[in-house]
């Protein structure tokens, strides 16, 4: 096989490793809709437990514990992992709450938002310049998330509040050259002992295992790879395709979730709401069109200056 066909097959593979990703994470509430009678709080502590079992074995099996223990001995990085990790945690309960109190066109609003969040938190932390359209999309999210206001007279906190957590967290792991699985290795871990305390103090009926029927222990032991699975398949995307051309499949998720919302367990999608779909619907078609449009600029820049 010749270089350029191992490229072509690499990025097939991207591709269909990056749908996978966002797919999983867009059905994810098919997941914790099973789930529905154990606490929130108590579902993210299950997801913290036996993701740090099941990433143990990821990491050692990928033999990535030196880029762990690199991590673990700068107290800069462990600082700012720390604030991620509270961050990540806070993200997660919200979302399993959002879900298992029929708020998923809330939770699907939110990660629709994430990438105009974080196009303008770039701007505002790392000094990156918003083009014209981009500054567009922008605006017509927040039109949309300004009809919401003045229909309901409240502020859609569950959709902003995901959003923003999920694009601070991505802002902080990208001040540390961590990667992403020793990165989420060490996130849970430190949350782990905040996971075990909540066990031992807090824990349901349902946190004695051996009073469990079998099915819903499967399902418990079920939350480390419904954390671990998606992100080892976007890692593997993101090794072989385009951190830009990702981003045109981070859709998926959001969608999936808007028809499982609507379709699946009849969420009320009244008119002011679907407005602001509109609204951040356009917004997104605009952000992607412009980022085509960059990233063929910038591809026939490359491709000028190594001819």
């Amino acid at each position: 096989m010749s270089h350029s066909e191992r490229q072509r097959a690499d990025a097939k593979v991207g591709v269909l490793c990056a749908i996978a990703a966002y797919s999983m994470w867009g059905v994810a509430p098919l997941y914790f809709k099973q789930l529905t009678i154990i606490p929130a709080a108590e579902i993210l502590m299950h997801r913290v437990i036996w993701s740090v079992l099941l990433l143990v074995v990821f990491i050692a099996g990928l033999k990535q514990w030196p880029k762990v223990t690199a991590a673990l001995r700068n107290r800069k990085v462990m600082k700012i992992l720390f604030v991620a990790g509270l961050l990540l945690g806070a993200n997660w309960l919200l979302f399993i709450w959002a879900i298992n109190n029929n708020h998923i066109l809330d939770a699907s609003l939110g990660y629709y938002i994430n990438p105009l969040i974080n196009v303008f938190l770039g701007r505002l932390f790392l000094g990156e310049r918003l083009r014209r359209y981009q500054k567009l999309a922008v605006i017509l999210a927040l039109v949309g998330v300004t009809v919401l206001i003045f229909s309901y007279g409240h502020v859609p906190w569950i959709a902003l509040v995901l959003a923003a957590s999920f694009s601070v967290y991505g802002l902080l792991r990208k001040r540390v050259a961590v990667d992403s699985l020793p990165g989420l290795f060490i996130e849970t871990l430190m949350l782990s002992p905040l996971a075990l305390g909540y066990w031992v103090l807090f824990g349901s009926e349902y946190s004695q295992l051996t009073n469990n029927p079998l099915s819903l222990n499967l399902l418990i032991f079920a939350a480390g790879v419904i954390t671990t699975a998606p992100l080892l398949c976007f890692t593997a995307a993101a090794r072989r395709i385009m951190y830009s051309t990702l981003g045109f499949f981070q859709y998926i998720g959001p969608t999936l979730m808007f028809i499982l919302a609507v379709y699946l367990y009849n969420e009320p999608l009244e008119e002011a709401r679907l407005v602001t779909f509109g609204f951040v619907w356009l917004a997104l078609l605009v952000f992607s069109a412009d980022s085509l449009v960059a990233y063929r600029q910038q591809k026939r820049a490359r491709t000028a200056l190594s001819s």
